[in-house]
């Protein structure tokens, strides 16, 4: 049993003895046994970001974040974009607070926790130099003229341009976030920020641009960047002291008259006129009272044999309408008879006494001696008739009346048929406008 007891117990402490040792190796952690945070460095959202701003922080030093809570907001030259917890967490401590600028991706700008760690007990963890691995460029550029010979020889001729113009002057600091086209080549040329600082910004605001980094690398003409800048501000301002007001000219005569001829003219009106008897009318008119007692004017029969005529007319000369045209789509026009409905009302005037029909005076009563009419036999005098009362319409005879309408000019055929109907209707059946 001893020796049981002891093998148990040496097992065990090899087992305790693994236990730590395999667990470091795959990566578990504790904070309990490390006592120790996590730094939490300034993330690349793009393939070329290489820094950007802090707007602001959403989680607070000693607030707890689950996976998916958003952490802080970053500014880069493009857009604003919301930095995501990968994993549950506690913020222990924020290194880069709201509104940094500039801030280069790999930086630390804050320290994580994982949940339920003792944060009085936690240990900050030294600053990754991840970030510094690029920044001993200048040691690499002053071994690379030993390897290479005609890019080292080279080198110096593309930087004399940049320096002459740069000496005597005082570095000052480029605006940041840089352009992303200067940026890849400040990046792709292995320029440092110093160096950057020393080149002349052209741009607006003071933006340094593309143009003024390849002249101080020796690519272009230095002065080029200066002379487009100065041409974009002289064209950027309108210049109008070298035009002078024209003087009005005085339109000539000619054109008026040409302008008064090329008017449309306005569209001519014609007139249709026919004569018609309304003794027919006038004896309906006398029977109808006589018999039923009621007056019915000359107008109502006029008015209802405009009605009666305006049915069913010939084709108007006239444009199509929107209706008319629609119809000739589908094909109506050929099924359906091709008369239209008219709106023309008769303009009546009475017509004078023609001098054929009245009555000619003898020529020997003209020439009657005085001597005869005194031998005359005395006629006796004829009593008068008493005058009939009779309703007279002013402006028509009981005789032929004129009935006019006016209509637009290529409407005069339809017309003629409008008035003939009329005729028809007022001198042989007056009759049926009473029903």
């Amino acid at each position: 049993m001893a020796s049981l007891a002891t093998a148990a117990r040496l097992s065990a402490r090899v087992a305790g003895r693994r236990i730590p040792a395999e667990s470091t190796a795959r990566g578990f952690r504790t904070s309990a046994r490390c006592l120790a945070a996590q730094n939490f460095s300034m993330p690349a959202l793009s393939p070329t970001m290489t820094e950007g701003s802090i707007a602001s922080w959403k989680v607070k030093e000693g607030e707890s974040f689950s996976a998916g809570d958003v952490l802080l907001e970053i500014e880069t030259d493009k857009a604003t974009m919301d930095v995501e917890a990968q994993d549950d967490g506690v913020m222990f401590k924020i290194t880069t607070g709201d509104g940094a600028k500039a801030v280069q991706v790999g930086t630390r700008i804050a320290v994580i926790a994982e949940p339920g760690d003792d944060l009085s007990s936690l240990e900050v963890p030294a600053e990754d130099n991840t970030s510094s691995s690029s920044k001993p460029a200048p040691a690499a550029e002053k071994s690379a003229p030993k390897s290479d010979g005609p890019a080292a020889a080279s080198a110096p001729a593309q930087q004399k341009g940049g320096a002459a113009k740069t000496s005597g002057s005082k570095a000052r600091e480029q605006r940041y976030p840089l352009l992303p086209s200067v940026q890849a080549l400040v990046n792709g040329h292995g320029l440092g920020k110093d160096a950057v600082n020393q080149i002349e910004p052209t741009g607006p605001n003071g933006r340094l641009l593309k143009g003024d980094v390849l002249a101080y690398l020796g690519t272009i003409n230095a002065e080029t960047p200066s002379k487009i800048m100065n041409r974009a501000v002289k064209m950027s301002h309108l210049d109008l002291s070298n035009i002078k007001v024209a003087p009005k000219k005085e339109a000539p005569a000619p054109k008026k008259a040409e302008a008064a001829a090329a008017a449309p003219a306005a569209p001519v009106d014609s007139e249709v006129a026919l004569p018609v008897s309304l003794a027919k009318v006038l004896e309906a008119q006398k029977r109808i009272q006589s018999t039923l007692g009621v007056f019915m004017p000359v107008s109502t029969f006029v008015a209802r044999a405009a009605e009666v005529a305006n049915d069913d007319l010939p084709p108007s000369a006239r444009k199509a309408t929107a209706d008319e045209l629609f119809n000739q789509v589908l094909g109506l026009d050929k099924l359906a008879p091709r008369g239209s409905r008219g709106y023309y009302l008769p303009q009546i005037s009475a017509l004078p006494e023609s001098s054929l029909l009245a009555p000619r005076a003898s020529k020997r009563s003209s020439s009657a001696d005085i001597i005869d009419f005194l031998a005359a036999p005395a006629k006796k005098a004829v009593p008068a008739k008493k005058p009939v009362a009779a309703h007279h319409t002013p402006g028509m005879s009981s005789g032929s009346n004129l009935f006019t309408v006016t209509v637009p000019q290529g409407d005069e055929k339809r017309a003629k048929v409008f008035l003939e109907r009329v005729k028809v209707i007022l001198e042989e059946e007056p009759g049926r406008l009473v029903l």
